[in-house]
């Protein structure tokens, strides 16, 4: 199921949840930070935990770039929440590259988000979205300028000038392919897990591209199998598809009380896995890592 709006500061509502899997409920819930990761046994840590990563660092322009100059944002533009982020902002152009993004960005104070390196100002990027630190992956660099992938939209880029933001590392990423229903989690380029989901049903189809976690919250009934959901940073492709109390929704990535509808197309969107599966990842991958959404991965090259 996809996730309703934000209508206070911290608190998700309106959310559509199946009863007996005929009608929809009703109800809110937080969306909270991450707590801290659950420990892993010494055979996992093994497998998948990386080298020591750096700590954040302050973004800086290169030195022999020249750096396009930022013009200014008037105070009454936009900021970009949990609704449906503004118009104006460039496509993503690579959607479906599944080159892991390594590189998170989480503004320090209100920055303003441009159509292009020196380009228009189009709304403003705050440090949390209605109380969740707020972490993008940054999918481009030039000129000085960094572009990260924009929440509460699919499929789209902002153009941040230097300053106003640090760096952090993504050392994960998660892959879902389509017509597979496959999610498959990799750690530093390197497949761990895979789990075979249930998708978005016809019309309500799960949206292709690049996107991101954006935050967690607690399941908010029992349906959920008692385990927290990811909300993304998509949105469904066609908001008007979804029931009336979906609307203006984020995607979702979340277990279900039972594993009978895997491998189906039955969601309104949204990502369904095992309960395990979901633990797992909640336990083990932060927000702002990079999800990507295919139909299918492409052949491996053959060998000689």
């Amino acid at each position: 199921m996809p996730f309703d709006r934000l209508i206070s500061r911290r608190w998700l509502a309106a959310v559509g949840v199946p009863v007996l899997l005929a009608a929809a409920g009703v109800t809110g819930w937080a969306l909270t930070p991450d707590p801290t990761p659950a420990p892993v046994n010494q055979a996992d840590q093994a497998a998948v935990a990386p080298s020591e990563l750096p700590e954040p660092t302050t973004a800086a322009p290169t030195p022999e770039e020249a750096v396009p100059v930022a013009a200014p944002a008037p105070d009454h533009l936009p900021v970009v929440d949990y609704d449906a982020a503004p118009a104006g902002f460039p496509a993503d152009p690579d959607p479906m590259d599944t080159t892991p993004l390594t590189e998170g960005l989480h503004p320090t104070r209100r920055i303003a988000a441009y159509t292009a390196p020196g380009g228009k100002p189009v709304a403003f990027l705050e440090p949390t979205i209605r109380g969740v630190e707020l972490t993008m992956p940054i999918a481009q660099r030039r000129a000085g300028w960094t572009a990260v992938l924009l929440p509460s939209a699919n499929r789209r880029l902002a153009w941040l000038p230097p300053g106003g933001f640090t760096t952090v590392p993504l050392r994960d990423q998660i892959v879902v392919e389509r017509r597979a229903h496959r999610l498959t989690w990799y750690r530093a380029g390197r497949a761990v897990r895979s789990w075979e989901v249930s998708l978005g049903q016809r019309g309500q189809e799960t949206p292709l591209g690049r996107t991101f976690i954006l935050g967690r919250t607690p399941p908010p009934e029992s349906v959920y199998g008692g385990v927290d959901i990811f909300a993304l940073g998509a949105v469904p492709d066609d908001p008007d598809s979804v029931p009336a109390g979906l609307r203006g929704a984020h995607i979702g990535l979340h277990s279900w009380y039972h594993d009978g509808e895997l491998g189906e197309n039955t969601t309104n969107g949204c990502i369904r896995l095992t309960r395990s599966g979901q633990r797992e990842l909640l336990a083990k991958v932060r927000t702002g890592t990079e999800v990507v959404v295919v139909d299918e991965l492409p052949a491996p090259p053959p060998t000689a």
